[in-house]
């Protein structure tokens, strides 16, 4: 069995989205080595009851703490909204989600208090992000719009297609007649389309994606030595594992992770 330190921080998500946010552990914490779970097989998550939403990410956490994982980042929006539905105080190590630090750090962002969200279905449904603003700040205004078109759009790999602008556009209009300044990107898939995004909100409008929060929390964490880092001597390896062979994710996560080297992805049944 690996050290405590040497052991790595699970990260999964239901396709490829996840990988914005590994990407950013990656770069934050090179001497760390990850496991990746990309769930292919299931996704997408964000037009599932929360019930099966609930059901994957427990499977999901299973099978990381199954790798001798040390942390676990839930890097889907979808399954962390399910994740703040428990106490999850009694895992035996630290679970991240993307919901509390990227609301922390919109309200940052913010000076007007007009914060857009956009989401999977399931995401705004269960208004996760509403609450953990509102809890955070009583006066924000929180304006939310289901975008379900997105994550298959990206998931084929259409990121700088006409068509891909045009649903971002249809989708931001209405938040954007709300006069929003800071708009969260509720999905971990939305930061492959954050060009097209930018273009509707124009450039005046902040666009927050939580990996760099996250981040931040993990390294105060190992600060703490609430999770132990691994020594800098050590040559950090990332390893990416799929529910689903496809090989529309290699070449996806190959223009995400770049020009980190992907190496081999394995399948996996969970």
């Amino acid at each position: 069995m690996l050290p405590d330190g040497l052991k790595p921080i699970g990260v999964f998500d239901s396709g490829v989205g996840g990988l914005t946010v590994l990407k950013e552990l990656v770069l934050a914490f090179p001497h760390e080595n990850f496991i990746y779970l990309g769930d292919t097989a299931r996704l997408p998550y964000g037009n599932k009851s929360a019930s099966t939403i609930f059901k994957y990410l427990m499977q999901n956490i299973d099978f990381l703490l199954r790798q001798n994982v040390k942390a676990v980042v839930v890097a889907c929006n979808s399954a962390s909204s399910a994740l703040l539905s428990i106490d999850h105080n009694d895992l035996p190590v630290p679970i991240y989600n993307v919901i509390e630090p990227g609301a922390a750090l919109a309200l940052s962002l913010s000076a007007t208090k007009r914060i857009g969200v956009i989401g999977t279905a399931s995401t705004v449904y269960q208004e996760s992000y509403l609450r953990t603003l509102r809890n955070l700040d009583p006066e924000t205004q929180v304006f939310q719009q289901a975008c379900p078109l997105l994550v298959p759009l990206i998931e084929e790999g259409w990121l700088d297609d006409p068509l891909t602008n045009l649903v971002v556009h249809r989708y931001l209009q209405p938040l954007m007649a709300h006069d929003i300044d800071t708009l969260i990107m509720g999905c971990t898939h939305y930061p492959l389309l954050k060009k097209s995004i930018q273009k509707t909100t124009g450039p005046n409008v902040h666009l927050v994606h939580a990996a760099e929060a996250i981040a931040q929390s993990i390294f105060q964490d190992m600060t703490s030595q609430r999770l132990m880092r691994s020594p800098q001597s050590n040559d950090g390896q990332v390893h990416l594992l799929t529910t689903d062979s496809h090989r529309r994710f290699t070449q996806v996560a190959s223009r995400i992770m770049a020009p980190l080297p992907i190496g081999q992805i394995e399948h996996v049944d969970i």
